[in-house]
């Protein structure tokens, strides 16, 4: 398949998650075997008000290409000017949010809200589209619940915007994460546009993938919380689609050196401060399975120094 200048074979992409996809989680995600990741999904109208924080989120110095952002907003003029500003920042794709459920974003008519406001959906992407020279691209979900399936429908006014793929998470807003992704609706919404649809919901070994593309026909896979505290997942399932073949897992040294280097990162992009409370969720996910596994994730959580959470995973990885 092909976004604008980039040829891109049966991609899977890390998925966009808020407080997960950082600087750190990617570069250990391409690290590991990925091609193609998505920031944390990043708000445009705090990118115009020039926030600290979410300028720092858009530190995408030394990532290759394509570099994909994802913005969220509810107001096509500032979603255009942000757009612009990080096509600046060095942005290659510009992925809008359509399917965030979170109650702080929909309240705001923004993520999955927009599911419910289709004309104001539209507007949106087609005043990013207009604004940039990069190929704009939509993350959406089936719709805000079973009673409004609307991704069909959204997916071919996006097309005639200018929208270059979207990506289907096979369940409504109200179901959050909980029950089987609906892998049917990206089969028909394949069939029904011309650009790269691309599946997400329920895949967690490269199997999964492998039977997505088969029962949909979509063009690639997007992975989020099999991702989390496994980012070899995303490197696994593109091997094993590019190859037929499957890599082993990583063993428990590999785990470890990972792991320090992901805690290693997190430190000097944040601080030890933010480094260390971000680490500990990180740290919980990598021990799930391991042995004492509720025993490390006590004392990582309740440790107080970069120092002891590195003698607490050395110990958790130990032979």
């Amino acid at each position: 398949m092909k976004i604008g200048s980039y040829e891109l074979q049966t991609p899977v992409f890390l998925a966009p998650m808020a407080g997960i996809t950082d600087k750190a989680f990617r570069e250990i995600t391409l690290l590991t075997g990925g091609k193609y990741c998505v920031t944390e999904m990043i708000s445009a109208k705090a990118l115009l008000y020039d926030n600290s924080k979410t300028l720092r989120m858009l530190d995408l110095a030394g990532e290759p290409e394509p570099r994909i952002v994802q913005l969220f907003g509810s107001e096509p003029e500032v979603m255009a000017e942000a757009g612009k500003r990080v096509v600046h920042k060095g942005a290659n794709i510009i992925d809008i949010n359509m399917g965030c459920p979170t109650p702080k974003i929909v309240r705001n008519g923004e993520g999955a809200a927009l599911l419910k406001n289709l004309p104001l959906a539209v507007r949106i992407a087609e005043a990013v589209c207009r604004a940039v020279d990069v190929p704009v691209t939509v993350k959406m979900r089936l719709g805000w619940d079973n009673s409004e399936l609307v991704a069909a429908e959204l997916a071919l006014s996006l097309q005639d915007v200018g929208v270059r793929m979207v990506t289907i998470h096979a369940r409504t807003r109200e179901q959050y994460y909980s029950g089987k992704a609906e892998w049917e609706w990206i089969k028909e919404i394949k069939e029904k546009v011309n650009i790269p649809v691309i599946g997400n919901g329920d895949i967690v070994t490269p199997a999964d993938a492998l039977h997505m593309l088969k029962e949909t026909g979509c063009d690639g896979v997007m992975i989020g919380r099999a991702a989390l505290g496994n980012p070899w997942v995303i490197g696994r399932t593109q091997h094993f689609l590019e190859t037929g073949t499957h890599l082993p897992e990583p063993k428990r040294e590999e785990k470890l050196q990972i792991l320090l280097q992901h805690f290693q990162k997190l430190v000097s992009y944040k601080g030890e401060k933010i480094g260390l409370n971000e680490m500990r969720k990180h740290a919980a996910w990598y021990i799930k399975g391991q042995r004492n596994a509720a025993e490390y994730r006590n004392q990582i959580m309740s440790c107080k120094s970069v120092k002891e959470m590195e003698q607490i995973l050395y110990k958790a990885f130990g032979s």
